[in-house]
């Protein structure tokens, strides 16, 4: 996930630089809303493993 987030990052700043806009701004909302959803499925796993390992 994090991976294509970063992917679509790169395409986003390459095709800003390039001129090209609405390509931009698409490749930049998916990369937002993949690095969201990593973020989140990060935060939930993190609190599994302390749930199950009674870390805290």
């Amino acid at each position: 996930m994090l991976k294509w987030a970063i992917i679509f990052a790169i395409i986003s700043l390459v095709t800003g630089w390039l001129g090209f806009g609405g390509i931009s701004g698409v490749t930049a909302t998916i990369a937002k809303v993949l690095f969201a959803i990593f973020v989140i499925l990060f935060i939930i796993a993190l609190l599994a493993v302390i749930g199950v390992f009674h870390i805290l």
